[in-house]
This record gives structure tokens, C-alpha cells and sequence, in this order.
């Protein structure tokens, strides 16, 4: 195979996001569709729909972004840009991080910032700024590839609804 360059997408966020949910880096088929976590198998859609008690799988995307705008849920990735062969964490190379601390601080609500999976915690840890009152949670990969079980993820992933209470 071949190693590409490939790029992320834009942030999703409003000003009142209060909870931001990185990943790594889109894989080939979110890419293709233009869409955050458009693989099938993946669950961030299903696990996500959980936190905030909606069937988010079920709906179309742009219903999906809208429901986490009015959960305040935000989405990005760590990775501006890297080198990959296929769509695996593993394979990422030569990256070119984005600007964590230019973003955060134009949210003035967030109250957690949640990594998706161990590779964008890696790279997304190192970016953050030291920010009082803001908590750091990394979470088990959404990825199908993550094989612990989808039961063990909802429980981790359910953590998330501290920062969307009152």
C-alpha cells in the first residue's frame, strides 16, 4: 500500500461546548464520506447516543452534529495532518498536530476535554495546556479494532455526562 497524506476535518463547536471529544485522525472511509466516524462497525455514534440517551445511529449526519451542538458536545481530532497507509492508529506518521490551546480557549464553558482511543490521548496530551477545573478523560477507542466489548466501552464512555449536567 501506498502512504498517503491525509487531513482532518474542521472543528465542531459553538461557544457553549462544554464537553470536546478528540480523536486521531479520520479513517479512509470518514474521509471519503466527509463525515466524522463514518465506518459502520465503528461505535462512537452508538456510544455517544448513550451519554446523551438519543439513538444518534440512527439519524442522518447532519442530524447527529446537531444533536451534539444542543448537548454542547464538540468534535475535533489532534492530528492536523500525518502520512498513513491504511486507516489504522498505528500507521500514522510524520504529524503535524493541530492547535489544542487556540481552540480551547476560545470555549469558555468547557468543562472536559475526552480523548477517543490511546493515539489521540498520546499526541493530544502534549498539546494541552495546564487549565484549572478542566478535566482530562481518555476513553477506549470507539473503533471497531478496540476488541474489549461494547458494554466495557458504554461503561467508560458514560463518565462523559458529568460535563453535560447542570
Amino acid at each position: 500500500m501506498t502512504i498517503i497524506r491525509h487531513a482532518s476535518f474542521a472543528p465542531q463547536v459553538a461557544a457553549d461546548t462544554r464537553l470536546l471529544i478528540l480523536g486521531s485522525l479520520p479513517g479512509a472511509r470518514s474521509l471519503a464520506a466527509r463525515q466524522y466516524y463514518a465506518h459502520p462497525t465503528n461505535q462512537f455514534w452508538r456510544l455517544l447516543g448513550a451519554v446523551i440517551g438519543q439513538p444518534l445511529a440512527d439519524r442522518s449526519y447532519d442530524d447527529r452534529l446537531a444533536a451534539l451542538c444542543a448537548a454542547k458536545i464538540g468534535l475535533w481530532d489532534v492530528i492536523r495532518s500525518a502520512a498513513r497507509r491504511s486507516s489504522s492508529d498505528s500507521e500514522i506518521r510524520e504529524v503535524e498536530a493541530h492547535d489544542l490551546a487556540a481552540l480551547i480557549a476560545g470555549l469558555p464553558e468547557l468543562r472536559m476535554i475526552a480523548f477517543n482511543g490511546g493515539k489521540a490521548a498520546a499526541i493530544g496530551r502534549k498539546q494541552l495546556p495546564v487549565i484549572d477545573d478542566l478535566a482530562i478523560v481518555d476513553l477506549p477507542s470507539s473503533s471497531a479494532a478496540n476488541t474489549i466489548g461494547y458494554a466495557a466501552k458504554q461503561e467508560q464512555w458514560l463518565a462523559l455526562r458529568a460535563a453535560l449536567a447542570n
